[in-house]
């Protein structure tokens, strides 16, 4: 696992109702990007120095933001573009 400050690390639970952390990547410890990682978790803000496990990984603010978007224009538009209302008149 290779990560840089800014960057987000992501924990996914497998379990049935395990939930999703998201943290800053807000200091790297390790050699060439490598962990420990000082994180600031957004659900607590809390900060933490840690050793991901297996469940986690890394990406970049571009990659975390651009699968929000991803999601959002599911959830709210059933997966098709959201119209421009400029274009509908």
């Amino acid at each position: 696992m290779r990560a840089q400050v800014g960057d987000w690390l992501v924990i996914e639970c497998g379990s049935v109702g395990g939930g999703i952390q998201r943290g800053l990547i807000e200091e790297v410890h390790g050699p060439d990007g490598g962990p420990p990682y000082l994180v600031h978790w957004i659900d607590t803000g809390r900060r933490a120095l840690i050793f991901p496990g297996p469940d986690a990984h890394v990406v970049t603010s571009e990659d975390l933001h651009a699968g929000q978007r991803l999601a959002a224009r599911h959830f709210l538009f059933g997966g098709r573009e959201a119209e421009d209302p400029a274009q509908s008149s």
